[in-house]
C-alpha cells in the first residue's frame, strides 16, 4: 500500500506507447484490464487486512494440533477452575453443583469454540491468505516482468533503428541481427502479456469466488452460535432442577407458597420457629412485638432463618429479636397472609353493624382464603389467642396485638388510610378474641418436629360457652360453604368490648368518638387519628 504507483499512460504495462500504431480496440482492451489490475491490488490489500484482524479473533493458535488448541482456549481453563471448585467444595453445596455443571457447559462451549475455530482456518483463513499472498502477488510480478520485457524491447528496438540510420557499414551489418534480438525481445513481450492478460482475466471471472469467502464466514459464525445455544439449552435445565431442588433458599420475601413448596412444608418455617421460640421464652414478655429489637440481632435471625437453619439457641433468650424477625416476615411476604384478592370483602364484612351477622361474614371471608393461606394464619392467630391471655402480664391483648400486627397481615395495593388501619385492627382483633371459633381445631406448634416442645402448659378455651359450630354449618343441609342470610351465630348475645364497638364509630363521620374504659392507649390513639 506505500508503495509508489505506476503512471496510468507512462508505465503500465498495457499502454500503447510501446507499440504505435494500435487500434482502438487494443486500446479498450489494454484500459480494461488496468481497471482489473488496480482492483486487483485493492483486493488483495483488503484480503490481507481481513485476514490480519480475523486472525486475532481466534482464541486458539493457528496451525497448532486439535487437542493442544482445545488446552489453550480460555474457555477450556475456565471450565477446569468451575470443575475443580465444584470438586472442591463438594455435591453437598448447591456452589459446588453449579460450578460443576457450569464447568461441564463450558466444556462443551470450548469444544464448539476449537471446531468453529478450525473451521475458519481452513474455509476462510487459508483462502484468504492464498489470496492476498500468493495469487495476487504472483500476478503482480508478472507484470514487473511484463515492465521489464517491454523495456528490453525498447531498448532492442531503439539499438536496431539506430543502425538503420548508420552509415557506418559495421553497425548496418549488425542491423540483421539487431532485427532479430527486437523480434525476440517482442515475442517475449506477447507472450508474457497473454499470459499476464490470462491471469487476470481469471482474477476477475473468480470475484464470485472469492466474495463467497464473506458469506462462509457469516454461515459458520451462525452454525457456531446455534450449537453454542443448544449446548447451553441443553445445560440450563439441570442446572436449573438443581437450583430448584436445594432447599436452603431464602424464606423473606418470597411468595408463601413457593416457600412451602421447596421446603415441603405446611407452615412457613419463620413463622413455625419464631412462634416456638416465642412460646419457650417471651409468653410473659412485656409489650412483646411493641418493643423493637437490635438491629443486628434482628439481622442475625432473619439470615439464620434464611438459610433454613435450626441452630437457634442463641436467640431463646432475646424474644423481642424473635417477634421483630416474625413481623419482618409477614411484611415482607409479597401478597399479606389475609390476601390482595379478599381485602374488600374483609372491610366490607368489617362494616356490617349486626356483631353477630359481622362474625359471621368474617368467618365467610376467612374461608375464601387459599389453603395455604388460611393453614398459616390459623397457626398464627392460635398462638396470638394464647399470647393474649397472659396479657395481664405481658400487656398484649388482642387489641394491643391487633394493632402492631394487624397491618403486616392485611394491607392494600393502593396507600392504607388511616380508617382502613381502623378496620383492619378490628378485624384481626375480632379474630383473635374468638380464635376458637374461627378455628375451633387444636394446633401442633410444634408441627415440624424440628423444635424442643415449649414448657408452657395448655391453653383453655377463651371462650368456654360459645357454640364452637361454623355459622354456615347451623342448618339442616350441612352447607358450610354458602350460608344463607337467616343463618347467624348461635349465640346472638356475644359481647364485643367497648374498645371494638368504638373502631366501628370510626366509620360514621357525624358521631364523635371517645375513648372508651377498656380501650388501650394505642388503639384510643389510633381512633383519634382516624377521626383527624
Amino acid at each position: 500500500s506505500g508503495k509508489k504507483k505506476w503512471n496510468r499512460h507512462q508505465n503500465s504495462a498495457f499502454s500503447n506507447q510501446w507499440m504505435p500504431g494500435r487500434q482502438s480496440t487494443d486500446v479498450k482492451k489494454c484500459y480494461a484490464l488496468e481497471n482489473i489490475e488496480r482492483r486487483m491490488e485493492l483486493v488483495r490489500q483488503v484480503s490481507h487486512n481481513t485476514h490480519k484482524k480475523l486472525v486475532s479473533c481466534l482464541q486458539g493458535q493457528l496451525g497448532t494440533d486439535t487437542e493442544k488448541r482445545h488446552k489453550k482456549l480460555p474457555l477450556t481453563g475456565l471450565s477446569q477452575t468451575m470443575q475443580e471448585g465444584g470438586g472442591q467444595l463438594g455435591d453437598e453445596t448447591l456452589i459446588g453443583k453449579m460450578m460443576d455443571v457450569c464447568g461441564e457447559a463450558e466444556s462443551r462451549l470450548a469444544t464448539e469454540l476449537m471446531q468453529h475455530e478450525l473451521q475458519l482456518e481452513r474455509d476462510i483463513l487459508e483462502p484468504l491468505y492464498q489470496l492476498a499472498e500468493v495469487e495476487i502477488p504472483n500476478i503482480l510480478k508478472q507484470r514487473k516482468q511484463l515492465a521489464r520485457l517491454v523495456l528490453d524491447y525498447d531498448s532492442a528496438k531503439t539499438r536496431w533503428y539506430q543502425a538503420t540510420k548508420s552509415n557506418n557499414q559495421a553497425m548496418a551489418a549488425k542491423a540483421d541481427s539487431l532485427k532479430d534480438e527486437m523480434d525476440e525481445a517482442l515475442n517475449k513481450v506477447e507472450i508474457c502479456k497473454d499470459q499476464l492478460s490470462a491471469d487476470m482475466y481469471s482474477f476477475s471471472s473468480k470475484e464470485g469466488e472469492y466474495a463467497r469467502y464473506y458469506v462462509m464466514l457469516l454461515e459458520a459464525q451462525a452454525d457456531y452460535h446455534r450449537k453454542s445455544l443448544a449446548a447451553l439449552e441443553a445445560a440450563i435445565p439441570t442446572i436449573q432442577i438443581q437450583q430448584d431442588s436445594w432447599m436452603e433458599k431464602p424464606a423473606f420475601g418470597t411468595v408463601l407458597e413457593e416457600h412451602l413448596k421447596r421446603s415441603n412444608r405446611e407452615i412457613a418455617l419463620p413463622i413455625e420457629a419464631c412462634v416456638m421460640m416465642l412460646l419457650e421464652t417471651g409468653m410473659k414478655e412485656e409489650g412483646l412485638f411493641r418493643i423493637a429489637a437490635g438491629a443486628s440481632k434482628l439481622k442475625k435471625l432473619k439470615a439464620a432463618l434464611d438459610c433454613s437453619t435450626s441452630q437457634l439457641e442463641e436467640f431463646y433468650s432475646d424474644p423481642h429479636a424473635v417477634a421483630g424477625a416474625l413481623k419482618s416476615y409477614l411484611r415482607e411476604l409479597p401478597e399479606p397472609l389475609m390476601t390482595f384478592g379478599l381485602f374488600d370483602e374483609w372491610i366490607q364484612a368489617s362494616n356490617v353493624s349486626d356483631p353477630d351477622k359481622r362474625l359471621q361474614d368474617l368467618w365467610v371471608t376467612c374461608d375464601r382464603l387459599p389453603k395455604t393461606h388460611k393453614a398459616n394464619l390459623r397457626y398464627l392467630v392460635k398462638f396470638l389467642a394464647k399470647l393474649a391471655l397472659d396479657s395481664e402480664v405481658n400487656k398484649m391483648t388482642p387489641t394491643n396485638i391487633s394493632i402492631v400486627l394487624g397491618p403486616n397481615l392485611l394491607w392494600s395495593l393502593a396507600e392504607m388510610a388511616a380508617a382502613t388501619s381502623v378496620h383492619v385492627v378490628s378485624i384481626i382483633e375480632l379474630i383473635i378474641q374468638h380464635a376458637d371459633w374461627f378455628f375451633p381445631d387444636e394446633v401442633d406448634f410444634n408441627v415440624s418436629g424440628m423444635f424442643a416442645m415449649p414448657s408452657h402448659p395448655s391453653t383453655p378455651d377463651p371462650e368456654f360457652g360459645l357454640d364452637r359450630r361454623r355459622p354456615g354449618s347451623l342448618g339442616q343441609d350441612g352447607d358450610s360453604h354458602a350460608p344463607r342470610k337467616d343463618r347467624y351465630l348461635s349465640r346472638p348475645n356475644l359481647s364485643l368490648s367497648p374498645a371494638v364497638s368504638a373502631l366501628y364509630v370510626v366509620a360514621n363521620e357525624s358521631i364523635t368518638v371517645t375513648e372508651t374504659q377498656s380501650a388501650s392507649p394505642e388503639l384510643g390513639h389510633l381512633l383519634r387519628l382516624s377521626c383527624v
